[in-house]
């Protein structure tokens, strides 16, 4: 039976690729509406493929050079052969994942808008339709990678089980530099065209964010589509990646051999299964309000998870019997991502109290806002932290982590990567549900810029705003899956170096200092993004003035806007700003390693653990409440549209904006590459360090 697994694995990869395939088809065989829609979607195409073409040109040459320098490190046997290629066929797989999802996004947004002329559960559809085709295409070309590799290696080269889990890891590195990359590159552009579309178009002029006089607005439409789902695409394929191969790799560290990798690569492809059922159960009535739509969503997620852990159950029966109680590793990983989805959901939607209060905080000011957007993101951070830390004990616990067995540690290790894998096993069905949402709000402006009737524009609203909450509960549950899959990176990392190597004691100042230095990284990177968003978002400003002022007409809508340049502009600004953030996600590990050591390197992957799953938890919540919070005014609340409070709230948003779709979500990347990048180079690190060198 051995022999046959592994394929069967790549069996429901191919089927989860076949029915992201059907769905992009259907999806593109629907009407896109008036003339005027398909060119406006158009124009949004052209632009997000431009944007993606010249960032993988440059992405391209980063990737060259480090194919370059891992294969002259192979050469001299620092690293095994297999190394160079695994890390391109990783950065590979994750570019695709968010290219074919920003392709499918591009072609079903007028889709939607049309369809929402007929009736809202219509539009939910096609929206939902074209983010099933981005949640299995990442799942289906993440398994498809593990379960070739593992073929290869095993069939091919017939290397022993730990020498293929081993190198599996570091492909890992090339999917987490990819994902940095769109993620920050992708935040960069959305948010300088956002930020510039915001301040001039709505406080400035007092015209609405996605009325076609504004220059930036097809800007703002195009970054949705390269921030939100080619970057969202990338980062959760790594995610994704780096929970099997690391859970795999401790399986193999816990003694249980071919059967401890099997594992949590069938628990992945029965995840692919069960979110493609879950896909069915997806519909809503008309007129639902946004507790039924956000139900109808959760019906096909809760499914999924249900359908997915039975199967579990049993497949541990069959391969793990005398370890049974491991099934409660899994399904706590799936009761934990639900939890930090709903309550990601709670703290961000315009349908419960948080977001009410914060909006009602506009009424004495932009600066009140601010505060109180800030103090709700903190106070979000307390119960995704206190369930992540139930399920670490629950599945360390459960996997015999304190039986008393010889192994029973590294069992217990091995049950929180299982609940990693669990949490990211129906990744095809929630990652659809997040990338639904950029789909709704290109449909809604669409919708504006093409006149449509005002029940379309209600209609497209209702998805638009149930869209934001879906992407806040989908980077919550990004960040939750990258904190359990970062915590068995770091002990895989500790395995490659060996155990005896180590001396992690608190008082060890290698430790110590690697712990600061780990703390303060997170910070270090939101600010080169924020900072990057803040330089790029001055130009769009400027260049959104400058048109208001020099085109005629332009105002009173008698002449069209000069869309291109605003495009421009954020293709430029991002390409260039994204390198050195990523940089930093890559060379501060070697930097960390050289000087101090393996201990020094495991207290900054912790400190950047630690503090980074806070930090990223805290801006993304913040973010998101801020911009329901400015939502619920525009709906007629607080004096509605065009009032003290909106533009308030607008502020509010636009500081926002960074944190929620730049710098929060790229964090969580950040401490797995930070992890990766340690994996791949741990043996040139292992043999020697500044610190060794002094004799301390």
């Amino acid at each position: 039976m051995e022999k046959y697994i592994p394929f069967a694995v790549l069996a429901c990869a191919v089927i989860a690729l076949v029915f992201a395939a059907v769905n992009f088809y259907s999806v593109k065989k629907k009407p896109e509406g008036t003339d005027k829609m398909a060119s406006i979607s158009s124009k949004i195409r052209r632009g997000a493929m431009a944007y993606l073409k010249r960032q993988y040109k440059t992405v391209g040459v980063f990737f060259a050079v480090m194919f370059v320098i891992l294969g002259v490190l192979s050469f001299f046997g620092m690293l095994t052969p297999f190394v160079p290629f695994a890390f391109l066929t990783g950065g590979l797989f994750s570019g695709l994942s968010g290219f074919i999802g920003m392709k499918i996004a591009t072609y079903a947004n007028s889709r939607t808008a049309n369809g929402a002329r007929e009736s809202l559960n219509k539009g939910l559809k096609i929206a939902f339709s074209s983010g099933a085709v981005m949640g299995l295409t990442v799942v289906g070309l993440g398994l498809l990678d593990i379960s070739i590799w593992f073929i290869l290696l095993k069939f091919v080269f017939n290397l022993p089980i730990n020498q293929i889990t081993s190198a599996m890891l570091t492909f890992g590195m090339g999917a987490s530099s990819m994902a940095l990359f769109a993620r920050v590159g992708g935040g960069i552009f959305t948010k300088a065209a956002d930020v510039g579309a915001d301040l001039v178009g709505k406080v400035e002029v007092g015209i609405p964010e996605d009325d076609p006089r504004n220059p930036a607005c097809i800007a703002d439409n195009v970054g949705d589509n390269v921030g939100d789902v080619a970057g969202m695409g990338a980062d959760l394929y790594e995610s994704y990646v780096g929970s099997v191969i690391s859970c795999a790799a401790l399986g193999v560290s816990a003694g249980l051999n071919v059967n401890g990798v099997f594992v949590p690569m069938l628990i992945a492809a029965i995840g692919i299964i069960a979110s493609i059922i879950g896909t069915f159960f997806v519909s809503t009535k008309e007129n639902a309000d946004q507790k039924a739509l956000l139900s109808s969503l959760r019906r096909g997620t809760y499914i999924s998870s249900a359908i997915s852990a039975v199967a579990s159950a049993v497949l541990i029966a069959v391969l793990l019997p005398e370890y049974m109680n491991m099934i409660w590793a899994v399904i706590s990983g799936l009761l934990a991502g639900v939890l930090i989805g709903f309550f990601t959901e709670y703290y961000t939607s315009d349908t419960y109290k948080p977001t009410k209060k914060l909006a009602s905080s506009s009424e004495t000011g932009s600066a009140t806002i601010i505060i109180d957007g800030l103090s709700l993101g903190m106070l979000s951070t307390a119960i995704p932290v206190v369930i992540i830390a139930i399920s670490i004990i629950i599945s360390f616990f459960a996997s015999g982590g304190a039986s008393g067995a010889d192994n029973a540690f590294e069992m217990g290790l091995y049950g929180v990567g299982l609940s990693a894998v669990g949490m990211l096993s129906t990744l095809g069905i929630t990652l659809a549900t997040d990338a639904y949402g950029p789909v709704a709000d290109n449909a809604g402006g669409i919708a504006e810029m093409s006149g449509l009737e005002p029940q379309v524009r209600e209609r497209t609203d209702a998805l638009d705003s149930l869209g934001n909450t879906t992407a806040a509960t989908g980077k919550g549950f990004a960040i939750g899956s990258a904190a359990l899959t970062a915590l068995a990176l770091i002990v895989s990392y500790t395995n490659e170096v060996g155990e005896a190597n180590l001396n992690l004691a608190i008082t060890n100042p290698a430790v110590l200092i690697g712990l600061l230095v780990g703390a303060m990284l997170p910070f270090l990177f939101s600010s080169m993004t924020m900072k990057a968003v803040g330089r790029a978002a001055q130009k769009i400003v400027v260049e959104v003035r400058r048109q208001f002022k020099e085109i005629k007409g332009l105002m009173e809508g008698e002449a069209e806007a000069d869309y291109e340049s605003c495009i421009d502009i954020c293709v430029k600004s991002s390409l260039k700003e994204m390198i050195a953030p990523a940089a930093l996600g890559i060379i501060a590990p070697i930097i960390v390693g050289f000087v101090l050591g393996c201990n020094g390197v495991v207290g900054m992957l912790a400190g950047a653990l630690v503090s980074g799953f806070a930090l990223a938890i805290m801006m993304s919540n913040s973010g998101g409440a801020w911009d329901n919070a400015k939502k619920y005014i525009e709906a007629g609340n607080y004096n509605g549209k065009g009032s003290e409070n909106h533009k308030a709230a607008v502020v509010g948003d636009t500081v926002g904006d960074p944190f929620k779709d730049t710098a929060g979500p790229s964090v969580n990347i950040l401490i797995k590459l930070l992890s990766m990048v340690s994996i791949v180079f741990a043996s040139l690190v292992a043999s020697g360090n500044l610190l060794s060198l002094l004799g301390l």
